[in-house]
C-alpha cells in the first residue's frame, strides 16, 4: 500500500521554525533555502510519497521566496527534475532566464542541476512530481530546456496531465497497491511525454547545442551580476567563445544579453528594497552591491522600469505614505 510521510511547522516556536522547514524542503526535494514574508506568520507542511522511482509530495506554505542557489547546486546529489503543478494560489518559477507563472492547474518543469528562484505572493498548495534525469529522458530527449516554461492545465495533453496527477494524488490518499501506482506511473510519463512532444525546445537535435551554450552564458551571468565589469566580452571570454557567436545565440530571444543583465540586476535591486532585512542599507549601497556603478544610471533606469524612484519604490513597499 501507498505510504505518506508528513511534516509541518503548525504550532512550532517561531524561533526553530524557518530551520525545520529548511531541512524537511531540502531533503524532499533538493538542497534550497527559503524567505518567508514573515517568518512569525509563516507555516508550510509537505506530504510525500513515492510512485515508482519518482516522489510525489504536496506541500503548503504562506508567502516565501524558494532559492535553490549555485552553492545549493554543488551539494546536489541526485539529477532530478521536478514538475511543480499549482493546485490553490499562484507562484513564480525561474530558470535559465525564463520566468512563469502558475495559476490553479498550471505547471512546469524544474532541473535540479541548475539554479532556480521560486516566489510564492500568499498561501498556496502545489504538488510536486520529483523525476530522475535518466527517466525523464527516456520520454523528453532536451528536458534542460523545457525549465520553467509554463504548460496550460486547462487543455490538450497538459490539461489531461494536469488532471491526471491531481486525480492520482486523491486515490493515493485512499491506499494503492504498488502494482497499481507503478502502471499509473507508467501512464503519468507517457502523458508527461505528450504534453512536451510538439515543444520544439524538447527536440534533441542541432539547436539543443544552442540551448545548452544560453543556458552556461546564463548561469554565469547569474553569478556575476553583482560585478560592474560584466560585459559581453568579458562573458564571451569565460564562455570560450567570441562576442559575435555570443549575440548570435541570443538574436532569437526576447532580450539581448545586455537587457537580460539588467533586467536581473533591476529585479534584484527590487527585492532588496523591499526586504525588511536591507531596511537600513541605503539605495546606492543595494545599486551597487548587484552591479550598478553610478547611482544616477540606476535610477534613471529603475524608474524606466517601474515608474518610480527607488525611494518611492521603497516607501510604497514599506506601507509608509
Amino acid at each position: 500500500m501507498a505510504q505518506l510521510e508528513s511534516f509541518s511547522t503548525f504550532g512550532m516556536d517561531a524561533r526553530h521554525k524557518l530551520a525545520f522547514w529548511n531541512d524537511r524542503a531540502s531533503e524532499s526535494f533538493s538542497p534550497l533555502v527559503s524567505e518567508p514574508q514573515d517568518i512569525r506568520a509563516f507555516n508550510g507542511s509537505i506530504v510525500r510519497g513515492s510512485i515508482g522511482d519518482m516522489t510525489l509530495s504536496e506541500v503548503y506554505s504562506d508567502a516565501q521566496i524558494v532559492r535553490h542557489s549555485r552553492s545549493h547546486v554543488a551539494r546536489t546529489k541526485d539529477s532530478m527534475f521536478f514538475l511543480h503543478l499549482q493546485l490553490e494560489g499562484e507562484s513564480v518559477s525561474r530558470q535559465d532566464g525564463r520566468e512563469s507563472l502558475l495559476r490553479e492547474g498550471d505547471f512546469t518543469l524544474c532541473d535540479s542541476t541548475r539554479r532556480y528562484e521560486m516566489i510564492f505572493t500568499g498561501a498556496n498548495r502545489m504538488l510536486v512530481l520529483g523525476i530522475p534525469n535518466a527517466t525523464l529522458r527516456r520520454q523528453i530527449g532536451c528536458p534542460e530546456s523545457l525549465a520553467a516554461l509554463p504548460m496550460s492545465g486547462g487543455r490538450g495533453a497538459s490539461g489531461l496531465l494536469s488532471l491526471l496527477l491531481r486525480k492520482y494524488w486523491s486515490e493515493y490518499h485512499q491506499g494503492l497497491h504498488e502494482q497499481t501506482a507503478g502502471r499509473i506511473a507508467v501512464a503519468i510519463l507517457d502523458l508527461i511525454g505528450a504534453a512536451y512532444a510538439d515543444m520544439p525546445q524538447a527536440l534533441a537535435d542541432r539547436s539543443s547545442l544552442s540551448t545548452s551554450h544560453r543556458i552556461r552564458i546564463i548561469n554565469f551571468m547569474e553569478a556575476h551580476l553583482n560585478d560592474p565589469d560584466l560585459t559581453p566580452t568579458r562573458i564571451a571570454e569565460a564562455c570560450k567563445m567570441t562576442p559575435r557567436y555570443l549575440h548570435h545565440l541570443f538574436s532569437d530571444q526576447d532580450e539581448t544579453v545586455a537587457r537580460y543583465i539588467l533586467r536581473r540586476r533591476l529585479e534584484a535591486c527590487s527585492r532588496a528594497l523591499q526586504s525588511g532585512a536591507q531596511r537600513g542599507r541605503s539605495v546606492t549601497a543595494i545599486a551597487f552591491d548587484y552591479g550598478f556603478n553610478s547611482p544616477t544610471h540606476f535610477g534613471r533606469v529603475f524608474r524606466a522600469k517601474y515608474n518610480v524612484t527607488p525611494r518611492e519604490y521603497r516607501r510604497e513597499k514599506a506601507g509608509v505614505a
